[in-house]
């Protein structure tokens, strides 16, 4: 019995050509000490009350750079401020003040047909590229559904781009917020070292920072041509956008090695 629990414990731990699997790196060097603990926790209190002061500066560069973006872009729109009122804080969010356009002729056909071509084309990728092409016909199938309710009831859609582009600034910021609260219970808990996880966090808060003004920039410029666009923008390049580019940080953040990896290194 002793000789067959050692046997099946040997094959459940090979692949299906025989070669042993490794422990994941990430829990080969997992060690969650109080030491570990104590830095995810101070980590987490800094950049939470750094991110707190640094908010109310941070919503003026905004302000100034949609203002900006108002001078030179095509954009129809007109800047407005929003006064939000906390507990302990008072932020003037800007946001973008412009007119509904629901979709033409023009516009409604112009995007069904480009819609159905894209989609015929994904049968002409190669199989090497068939993620691609299951990804594009996912998002093809968002602005589908719109086009089918713009054709049926294009009157009855309840939301404007004043609401929408408030919504994913407040959102943005939101999101910008819980970021020392997701790294402290998911990358600060790793042997990384000090610097590495502060210089992860800065990096990733500093671009969503700079990232957002940009990404409200270019939503109100394919707003002001139609409203018909507004759930694409929402489901695929709104707050699910910034989502994975927190994970894409995160992720480069975990090909870093780990302090112990380097100290052994620099032994041999």
């Amino acid at each position: 019995m002793a000789g067959d629990s050692k046997s099946t414990e040997s094959i459940r731990l090979r692949g299906h050509r025989g070669g042993v699997i490794a422990m994941h790196r990430a829990f080969a060097h997992y060690r969650l000490g109080p030491i570990n603990l104590l830095t995810a926790f101070s980590l987490f209190l800094f950049f939470s009350a750094i991110w707190v002061l640094l908010l109310p500066r941070l919503c003026r560069f905004w302000s100034d750079l949609l203002a900006f973006g108002l001078r030179f872009l095509p954009l129809h729109a007109r800047l407005e401020i929003v006064s939000h009122h906390f507990r302990f804080l008072h932020l003037e969010t800007p946001t973008l003040r412009m007119d509904p356009a629901l979709p033409d002729f023009g516009i409604w056909f112009g995007s069904c047909a480009a819609t159905l071509l894209l989609f015929a084309a994904t049968f002409l990728l190669s199989r090497k590229l068939l993620p691609i092409a299951y990804l594009l016909r996912a998002v093809l199938a968002v602005q589908a559904t719109a086009l089918i309710y713009f054709l049926l009831s294009p009157s009855r859609f309840p939301h404007t781009p004043e609401s929408y582009l408030e919504a994913l600034l407040t959102s943005g910021i939101g999101i910008i917020t819980i970021v020392p609260l997701l790294f402290a219970l998911t990358y600060y808990i790793f042997d990384f070292g000090l610097l590495r996880k502060a210089f992860l966090t800065s990096l990733t808060m500093a671009h969503l920072s700079l990232f957002l003004p940009v990404q409200v920039l270019l939503q109100a410029l394919v707003l002001q041509k139609s409203v018909l666009f507004m759930p694409l923008l929402y489901i695929i390049f709104g707050i699910p956008l910034e989502v994975l580019l927190i994970v894409a940080f995160y992720s480069w953040g975990m090909t870093w090695s780990f302090r112990s990896t380097r100290s052994l290194e620099s032994r041999l």
